[in-house]
């Protein structure tokens, strides 16, 4: 004989045994001691939290030969019959497979009939499957029933149930177990049951739970069976690691483990959406969290590691694939594109990314780009002997610094802007990327020029901002003024000032609106103020310089290689005015004025003005 589950050894025979939901414990008992129950309830909630299990307690204490303040006595010949399932008083139905017209006829009919006890309880369970005929057979009997029964109807999808329905129950929500709640009535059921339970079990248990008291309690018959060893779960963590780290190999390396131990990629792709849910909450509000207080804590931590935009973000891409995967032939190859999406931010389109990555770039190229990564090395299993999975898209969190021999050129980042002329492509004049460039062997760090004290050399210091611009100069500068600026070209040091190229006349005044801002972060950079000039790119840049030739070859600074100094020329000064002659004036005729119903005539040939 197979042994009885623990979720029916321990269901609850009286209202006082429910457990997470004394709202409805209340509301039931109050009116069965004030002799005012319902004719009809709608108890609905998620699965595994009591709904059935309260309407069978109602049905008996409804029947109930010696109720005691509104509670069942649980032993009598009532009682124990609804117990049993045999009470001639209490009738359940499967609306899932009983769901027709003809079930409803034959409840309708038989209602009418008289019942060994006080109530005729029927108990309709999933009774949003219903057909709209079955609903409309059962509205009428649901409105007006014999005064001897109660209708309970049951679902986990409220709104699938018509109004016409709902409006004629009473309507009572069962909600999950507070976490708290339910670790202390597993470890009274667990103590009770002779079972084992590690800490770390006992948190398993939880986990795969999720506040459903059934859920739970059948993951502790779990355990117990598997002599007391936690639950094999899916470390959900991992994936919000790799979102926070931008690791897509740590992502698709839990994906592959979890599809090994028989994980549905839909199912997988759910758990990480409510994972991702609880970090939103306790970011938001951390009085929603149905976790331990521990793990509340752990998830806490890790939300605010990734901050709230990237929860959404990924929790609106996952959304996304979760309707996908309803059609797709192969949806573990879907989640694989969201995760990779999520982490490996150049293979994202969002313009939220888009701009994450930039903010990255301007900080990396502000400390002086990022050193070159050395190789990295394949994790080895320890069991298996063999390459880890996914370890090869692992990160080291530690690597090792280049090691590089002795008297080898190091490479010295210069920027861009200070390696090519005027008329060099867009692409070559970026000035926010560095290019390494070999540089001689140093035994000793080269001293910086300094400025002899009360006369500034213009000259130099023009010379050091044109190659401090963009890794000390930009970054320092409000966003909206570098991202003005960043579209211009640096044109070089021209006899004491810094000149830089508009690419046309609408971009020259913005950028004259924002000239304040940018010479103090060229004084603060250089420690002298320096005058900025902005033309417009192309021939008129020369042009408002006075150059004669269009395009100056530039001049290396002293101690730089590849610094462009332009020699900034005097503008020259504007022709005289020609002296006008008033006698070649002649006056313009005079416009002739259109009155407007000539343009009205004009405008509708052949119509007439009619007066009233």
């Amino acid at each position: 004989m197979a042994t009885q589950s623990l979720y029916r050894r321990y269901r609850p025979r009286r209202f006082s045994e429910v457990k997470g939901q004394e709202h409805v414990v209340r509301a039931l008992r109050n009116a069965v001691i004030n002799h005012r129950e319902g004719q009809a309830y709608l108890f609905s909630g998620p699965r595994g939290t009591g709904k059935t299990t309260s309407a069978r307690i109602l049905a008996k204490v409804l029947n109930c030969e010696n109720p005691q303040d509104g509670e069942p006595c649980c032993e009598c010949d009532s009682c124990l019959a609804v117990e049993r399932g045999t009470s001639f008083d209490v009738h359940e139905l499967d609306a899932a497979s009983n769901n027709g017209v003809d079930a409803m006829r034959d409840i309708i009919d038989k209602a009418s009939l008289g019942t060994p006890g006080r109530h005729r309880v029927y108990i309709l369970d999933e009774v949003h499957m219903l057909t709209k005929g079955a609903e409309a057979a059962l509205l009428k009997t649901l409105e007006e029933p014999p005064a001897h029964v109660v209708f309970v109807l049951a679902t986990t999808d409220p709104q699938k149930v018509s109004e016409t329905i709902r409006s004629r129950t009473q309507h009572l929500q069962f909600h999950l177990l507070p976490m708290d709640v339910m670790e202390d009535h597993i470890r009274w059921l667990a103590g009770d049951a002779g079972i084992d339970l590690s800490n770390e079990a006992l948190q398993s248990v939880l986990r795969q739970g999720g506040g459903s008291a059934r859920d739970t309690v059948s993951a502790l018959e779990l355990v117990s069976s598997g002599g007391g060893e936690p639950l094999l779960s899916t470390p959900l963590d991992e994936f919000i690691e790799a979102f926070i780290e931008h690791d897509p190999g740590r992502a698709l390396t839990v994906v592959a483990q979890a599809i090994q131990q028989g994980r549905d990629p839909r199912t997988l792709t759910d758990d990480i959406v409510r994972h991702l849910r609880d970090c939103f909450l306790s970011l938001m509000a951390p009085e929603l969290v149905q976790l331990p207080t521990q793990r509340a804590q752990e998830v806490s931590d890790l939300a605010t590691r990734m901050g709230a935009p990237a929860t959404v973000r990924a929790m609106e891409r996952l959304g996304e694939m979760l309707v996908e995967m309803r059609h797709a032939p192969d949806p573990r190859l879907l989640l694989e594109v969201a995760l990779v999406q999520l982490t490996h931010q150049a293979s994202s389109n969002d313009m939220s990314v888009l701009l994450d990555r930039l903010e990255r770039l301007e900080h990396q190229v502000a400390a002086g780009g990022a050193a070159a990564a050395p190789a990295r090395t394949v994790p080895i299993d320890p069991v298996t002997g063999r390459a880890a999975l996914g370890g090869r898209a692992r990160r080291d969190p530690n690597p090792p610094p280049p090691e590089a021999p002795p008297g080898a050129p190091r490479e010295v980042p210069v920027p861009k802007a200070a390696q090519h002329g005027a008329d060099d492509t867009e692409e070559q004049r970026s000035a926010t990327t560095e290019t390494p460039v070999m540089a001689a062997p140093v035994s000793a760090p080269v001293p910086a020029a300094v400025t002899p004290a009360g006369a500034p050399d213009l000259a130099d210091a023009a010379t050091r901002a044109a190659q401090v611009w963009g890794s000390e100069i930009m970054p320092t500068m409000k966003s909206l003024a570098r991202a003005i600026y960043s579209a211009t070209k640096l044109l070089g040091a021209r006899e004491g000032a810094l000149a830089v190229a508009a690419p046309n006349d609408a971009h020259r005044a913005k950028c004259l609106q924002h000239l304040a801002e940018i010479e103090a972060a060229v004084a603060k950079a250089v420690g002298v103020p320096v005058k900025v000039v902005v033309v417009v790119d192309g021939a008129a840049a020369f042009d408002d310089f006075g150059s004669d030739d269009p395009a100056p070859a530039p001049t290396p600074a002293a101690g730089v290689s590849g610094a462009p100094v332009t020699r900034l020329a005097t503008p020259a000064p504007p022709p005289e005015d020609d002296d006008v002659d008033l006698d070649d004036l002649v006056d313009v005729p005079a416009e002739a004025v259109v009155s407007p119903l000539d343009r009205l005539t004009s405008a509708f040939p052949g119509s007439q003005l009619v007066d009233e």
